[in-house]
């Protein structure tokens, strides 16, 4: 690990905690050379998966897609930054549990969308209406209804 202000190759741990959620470890580094001291987080990462797309194409998971497509569909919706890592990390766990070396992408969207249901109602429906290609309105307000009957019972 470099050192953030003197860009030196190396630096020592001087304590490693476990996050609060965790999942990951928050290490302090102190550099050899100059002594500054800095944060680091760890986390765990999903290596050797294949995402076998619709059309049959094969790619190597991207958490950057992920996300990219997570951020679209919570655009001007309220959450912070802990709140959408937290969301990410979830949705990687569900990926990981399902210990298999290839997933489908509707696999992936449908656990994006168990995770996105109960983070943010808007940005499900959003998510929905990409990923299920709602083709009139008569589909987005279908699952508008699901969505209106399934918080009216769990409120009873």
């Amino acid at each position: 690990m470099h050192c953030p202000y003197c860009n030196y190759f190396d630096t020592k741990v001087t304590d490693s905690r476990v996050t609060g959620d965790g999942f990951s470890i928050r290490r302090r580094r102190e550099c050899t050379k100059c002594n500054f001291r800095f944060s680091t987080v760890e986390q765990g990462e999903i290596l050797d998966l294949t995402v076998i797309k619709r059309d049959g194409r094969r790619e190597p998971y991207n958490k950057e897609k992920l996300s990219q497509g997570l951020k679209r569909s919570l655009e001007k919706r309220p959450f912070t930054a802990e709140q959408f890592t937290a969301l990410v990390q979830k949705i990687e766990r569900d990926i990981q549990r399902k210990r298999k070396s290839e997933l489908t992408s509707e696999d992936i969207g449908e656990m994006v969308m168990k995770r996105l249901k109960s983070f943010d109602q808007v940005a499900y429906i959003r998510f929905a209406s990409v990923y299920r290609s709602f083709q009139d309105a008569q589909s987005f307000s279908q699952e508008l209804k699901g969505l209106g009957s399934r918080r009216a019972r769990s409120v009873k």
